[in-house]
């Protein structure tokens, strides 16, 4: 196919050609602009075939109130994702500054069975909850949509804990921190 313009005429290869350096720079700049996206750190967790499975997500977020709902963004290379795909339940765990270490273990510097060795887990939920989260969110899996790299999982909302004051892990520009006074 030939697209006719009255400065030039191209083929849809020479187009489609033309595009993927923008694409690649356009990721680039994707990358760069999503390290000033301060989010809350949460620790993901669920059950599948009798193991429990733990993944650091900044991707977490408030669906909907009708009915309360969440969603988590899980990249298919990850195993958690294999593990997500076939649990019923997963859970929310939203971290406080006190919960770096946990953080870290959960986003790779431990090996998936040794992630639930620091912290206070309750293994007996319908997803392991940490007992000192600022909040844990349980829901049962609703929907999953597969969009680029990622699944987004929904779910929807069972139970929830909460604890202490609030003291959200905040992950920015490649740094933890907290909130601002």
């Amino acid at each position: 196919m030939t697209v006719a313009h009255p400065q030039m005429t191209c083929s849809m290869s020479d187009v489609v050609m033309a595009e993927a350096p923008r694409s690649a720079e356009l990721a680039a700049d994707a990358k760069l602009a999503l390290r000033r996206l301060a989010s809350s750190v949460s620790v993901v967790t669920c059950r599948h075939n009798a193991r429990n499975y733990a993944m650091t997500a900044t991707s977490v977020s408030a669906l909907s109130m009708e009915p309360p709902s969440m969603l988590v963004c899980v990249n298919r290379s990850a195993t958690f994702h294999v593990a997500l795909c076939g649990a019923g339940e997963f859970g929310i765990n939203v971290l406080s500054r006190a919960h770096v270490v946990i953080s870290k273990l959960c986003s790779g510097e431990a090996s998936a069975e040794n992630r639930f060795n620091v912290g206070d887990w309750d293994t007996r939920a319908a997803a392991p909850v940490l007992v000192d989260a600022q909040a844990a969110i349980i829901c049962r899996k609703d929907k999953q949509l597969e969009y680029g790299t990622h699944t987004v999982f929904m779910g929807r909302i069972i139970s929830i804990s909460m604890n202490g004051d609030v003291d959200p892990l905040i992950y920015v520009d490649g740094q933890y921190t907290g909130r601002a006074a």
